[in-house]
């Protein structure tokens, strides 16, 4: 077996052979970089013994990476059948730990697919990654970590603090249920083709337990209302839901941006109690 990915064949020469020129409909920018690859695995530190998902492989540059540190086993799910075939040489050199699913990750459950301890590691499509991101925080509990490369400005929505431009629906629900670091940017040119924005390499670990006690359908349905109208005060944006913020002893003139985690839970529960 070979064990290093400096003794595989260079992906540029994979990429011609399989002519896999990114397409535009898959949201494919390639990242080749050994070196950056490497930097995303180290950011999520010992995964020895971890099933590890990747979303969207490619060529297989981060693949390589992931192969390479101590994961019992990695399952990447990619829609171009094109990356599938060039994947399945990877997988016959990595008998037993790489597993390679052709479908839609958003259709795509990770949890029935791999084996607790699970970690999710990708390069995400910009084009499918806030939802993708969704979706796993809806079973957070199910993954010992996450560590995603965003595009910059998503990323800087999901650690965002109150009283910020970028604080809104996606700080909440993702700090509410998970501790968010930026680990470091990539710039467009580490990228082919490069794309139009920088991106960033972000780590979300699950807190023990939410930050606050509330149903994801309440707190949702709370900072849609908020956020949806967020120059407004509480108490005309969050009239509609027939709630009153001081019930949840938030001040009524306060908006959306100004609340922090705990005080959105607070409203979420508020809301329960009128349903």
């Amino acid at each position: 077996m070979i064990q290093s990915p400096a003794d595989l064949p260079p992906l540029r020469d994979v990429i011609r052979r399989h002519g896999l020129s990114a397409r535009r409909s898959f949201g494919q920018n390639f990242l080749l970089d050994m070196n950056i690859t490497m930097r995303i695995v180290r950011a999520a530190g010992d995964l020895a013994g971890k099933t590890v998902f990747e979303v969207g492989p490619g060529p297989g540059g981060l693949t390589r990476a992931l192969l390479a540190s101590a994961a019992k086993e990695v399952v990447a799910v990619e829609r171009d059948p094109r990356c599938v075939e060039a994947l399945a040489e990877l997988a016959s050199v990595y008998p037993n730990r790489l597993s390679v699913i052709e479908g839609d990750a958003i259709e795509t459950n990770a949890v029935e697919l791999c084996d607790p301890p699970r970690a999710i590691i990708a390069n995400l499509p910009y084009n499918i990654a806030t939802p993708l991101l969704i979706g796993w925080l809806r079973d957070i509990q199910s993954y010992e970590l996450l560590v995603l490369m965003f595009q910059r400005e998503v990323a800087d929505r999901l650690r965002a603090k109150p009283r910020t431009k970028a604080y809104g629906r996606l700080s909440v629900i993702t700090q509410w249920l998970c501790d968010v670091r930026p680990a470091f940017n990539i710039p467009k040119d580490a990228f082919t083709p490069p794309p139009k924005v920088m991106s960033t390499v972000v780590s979300l670990r699950p807190h023990p337990a939410p930050r606050g006690n509330a149903r994801w359908e309440s707190l949702e349905r709370i900072t849609a209302a908020a956020f949806g109208q967020r120059r407004k005060m509480l108490r005309a944006s969050l009239k509609p839901l027939g709630i009153d913020p001081t019930d949840a002893d938030v001040d009524p003139t306060a908006r959306a941006e100004e609340l922090d985690v705990e005080q959105f839970c607070a409203l979420a529960r508020a809301l329960e109690k009128v349903e």
